[in-house]
């Protein structure tokens, strides 16, 4: 009979601890609807002690998604395990995650502690973090480069202390699949009560192995693997989920497992993803990168033409992508429109919602001649996902040449206030950001800038996402138009109303 994996999603803690990645309370809880979509067991949806922004968001996660386990993540310290319950006491099926380093290095370096004093930690956190919720995970950090006697003495005593599931990290992505499949084993056959709890696993990508090192724990017993959209992660990234769920699906003659996974919400999600941590795909990446079901050799297509099993082991559909691209234009009815919108995964938007997303695909088509798939998410993600706006582009205006120094006017308008600032700058974008500035009143650094055409054409969608710092803490702003001048304003004052919206928050006033 096949055995379920339970798939254990960390986007929203470790995929964004992703060096550039930010999210805030509302993105955050966009993404965990589209999880609870998808059909994750289990969201791990922050880390509450680390600030109060995440606390926030691990206690909306908790309060608004009801379908799968919400997990905060605590470190084996009493303050964060109390902080950690606060934020999820709310939820329908709620769990603690504490965590504790077990190896010589860290114990002797990082924790500067005795593997004895380790051992009490772990058990006496465990045992509190029980007290408070029936459902407490547990795990050894470092894992795999833990001595194998001493990991066994630890998740036994933690199993006594009430741990309902154990998870072994790969923490700094070390392991060989061999190694790490049977270090699963050896856990399997050495430590009582084993077969009492949930034994999980959590794989780091630090030599492109996570994924890998996944599927051979499942191969030896793991029941539940740790992993994130597109693989986000520190440093190299997580296992990514929709790598693992794929994999167990396609080759189920060599896996006799499944998931609950609705994988046609696979590349909804995704994108999404993508989308609101600014964090792009790779052409190349698997299941969900722009090329994984493109063919361009002439051998290629000949066999896909033939038969498409010739050169596709998984079907488009089979993620949620339609093989046919459907073109739509300015002629096209709401009808179709609402038809397109439901097969490329946005069955969820409110009447509204489609109301205003019909409204800004009819004023794309009257600039470009059809209107792709592409085009349609993109209108979706920056409408729908978009924060709470203080300021807002009413007009800009440049002047600009290689002979000339570039100019920028803008007017931007903040309730019933309108405020108009010039200024110039190295190149007309440059100029826009600098007059923006004057005109909000802040000054912020631009830490990163990224152009991109959403569909081919000379009438393509440009796609603009920035990220700005303000003592230290980053924002991401997106903008999107025909005109790329406009996409980087819009981007650029979406990125300034992300950090006002957070600033107001670390004051008290409406997150």
């Amino acid at each position: 009979m096949p055995k379920k994996i339970y798939i254990f999603d960390t986007t929203l803690r470790d995929g964004e601890q992703s060096p550039g990645a930010s999210l805030n309370t509302h993105e955050k809880l966009e993404i965990a609807k589209q999880l609870e979509r998808l059909g994750v067991d289990a969201i791990e949806a922050g880390f509450p002690i680390a600030s109060k922004g995440d606390f926030q968001a691990v206690k909306t996660i908790a309060q608004n998604v009801k379908k799968p386990v919400i997990v905060a993540l605590a470190r084996a310290v009493k303050q964060d395990i109390d902080r950690a319950w606060e934020a999820i006491q709310y939820a329908a099926k709620p769990r603690i995650h504490t965590f504790i380093a077990t190896s010589d290095i860290h114990m002797r370096y990082k924790l500067k502690m005795e593997p004895e004093e380790v051992l009490k930690r772990a058990v006496e956190m465990v045992s509190y973090a029980k007290s408070l919720c029936n459902d407490v995970e547990f795990s050894p950090e470092d894992g795999t480069r833990t001595r194998p006697e001493f990991l066994y003495k630890v998740l036994e005593a933690v199993i006594d202390a009430g741990a309902t599931v154990l998870n072994i990290p790969d923490t700094v992505g070390y392991a060989m699949p061999d190694e790490f499949g049977a270090l699963i084993r050896g856990i399997r056959e050495n430590v009582p009560g084993i077969d009492n709890v949930i034994l999980s696993v959590h794989c780091h990508n630090d030599l492109g192995l996570a994924v890998a090192n996944s599927l051979a724990a499942i191969q030896n017993g793991a029941q539940q693997v740790e992993c994130t959209v597109n693989g986000l992660g520190e440093r190299a990234g997580n296992a990514a989920m929709e790598e693992i769920v794929m994999v167990l699906k396609t080759r189920s003659d060599l896996f006799d497992c499944y998931t609950d996974i609705v994988t046609e919400q696979i590349y909804r999600t995704s994108a999404m993803v993508s989308h609101l941590t600014g964090m792009h795909i790779q052409a190349n990446k698997a299941i969900v990168g722009s090329n994984a079901f493109a063919h361009e050799s002439g051998i290629h297509q000949h066999g896909m033409l033939s038969n498409r099993q010739t050169y596709e082991i998984m079907t488009p559909e089979s993620i949620g992508l339609k093989q046919s691209q459907m073109v739509l234009g300015k002629h096209s009815g709401r009808h179709a429109f609402e038809e397109r919108l439901k097969e490329l995964g946005f069955a969820s938007l409110t009447q509204d919602e489609i109301n205003s997303a019909f409204e800004r695909f009819k004023d794309l088509a009257d600039k470009k001649k059809y209107v792709m798939d592409k085009d349609i998410e993109a209108l979706i993600n920056e409408k729908v996902l978009k924060v709470p706006e203080a300021y807002e582009l009413e007009y800009f205006h440049i002047s600009s040449g290689n002979t000339l120094v570039a100019t920028s006017t803008v007017k931007i308008r903040s309730d019933n206030e309108v405020y108009e600032e010039a200024a110039c700058g190295d190149g007309p974008v440059d100029a826009t950001f600098k007059a923006i500035d004057r005109a909000v009143g802040v000054e912020v650094k631009l830490e990163d800038y990224y152009l991109r055409a959403v569909t081919s054409g000379k009438d393509a969608l440009g796609e603009v996402t920035v990220k700005i710092s303000k003592n230290g803490d980053v924002y991401i702003g997106r903008g999107l138009s025909t005109d790329v001048i406009e996409a980087s304003a819009k981007a650029y004052v979406n990125a300034i109303n992300k950090m006002l919206l957070a600033q107001n928050g670390k004051n008290g006033n409406k997150n």
